[in-house]
């Protein structure tokens, strides 16, 4: 697995396809936050937070990791190399969770220069360095383990597709539905009580709850839960096409 996990980094970096998606998440991140007239423009809103780059990063993430997990599986199934790895002594979990672990990573990386974003409200703030702590830590573990959802899904669309641009929109179908979909299905409040329990089943609830500063074991037992359901569907996906 070890060995997958640093083949699948090096297919990362190895031509440069990582180092543009994270200088393209970094500079529109950027872009919004500080230069476009908008609700995220930490000029126009006048407070010491990086509250807004916590509301924009998950629907930034929710198109980039697909773009990432797009590969691991479809492209390997459509070159003909997945049946070469089902030659390997490797078992099949263990091709899941290296792929898994890489677009993760990679994933996380995305968000490592945002702390340059942290240091530049630090000086601003008045008096420099007035910065809520828990909240800004909060965030970034809520978006930590938000990316791992992400990623799962990810490999779970790639485990389904024939080709990685199938992968890609299903992917970002599914980030967007888990993420936004079903907090909206439940803002119509057609279930009544119902509702309650079906914005929960959502990434938006659990990862609202970490930009507040507030880590509550059940939203991180939440995410494990969704990241382990993933790859096991998505090994059962894969072990169909052995």
């Amino acid at each position: 697995m070890i060995a997958l996990f640093k083949k699948e980094l090096w297919s990362y970096f190895g031509n440069w396809s990582a180092w543009l998606i994270i200088g393209a998440f970094s500079l529109i991140g950027s872009l919004f936050l500080f230069f476009f007239e908008n609700d995220s423009n930490i000029f126009d809103i006048g407070t010491a937070s990086l509250q807004s780059y916590f509301v924009l990063a998950p629907w930034l993430l929710m198109f980039i990791i697909p773009a990432i997990s797009m590969k691991t599986l479809a492209e390997e199934q459509q070159s003909g190399t997945l049946n070469w790895l089902f030659s390997q002594p490797i078992k099949i979990s263990e091709i899941i969770r290296g792929k898994f672990l890489a677009v993760w990573l990679v994933g996380v990386l995305c968000i490592i220069p945002s702390l340059v974003y942290l240091y530049t409200i630090y000086i601003l703030g008045v008096p420099s360095g007035n910065i809520d702590w828990g909240a800004t830590l909060g965030s970034y573990f809520g978006l930590i383990l938000l990316i791992a959802a992400f990623s799962a899904v990810g490999i779970l669309a790639s485990s389904l597709s024939q080709n990685h641009i199938m992968a890609y929109l299903l992917g970002v179908f599914l980030c967007f539905f888990f993420y936004f979909g079903i907090e909206q299905l439940a803002s119509y409040k057609l279930l009544g009580g119902a509702d309650y329990f079906l914005s929960n089943i959502g990434f938006y609830q659990h990862f609202i709850a970490f930009t507040r500063g507030l880590i509550d074991t059940r939203d991180v037992f939440y995410f494990l839960l969704v990241v382990g359901i993933c790859l096991f569907l998505a090994q059962i996906f894969v072990e169909k096409k052995k």
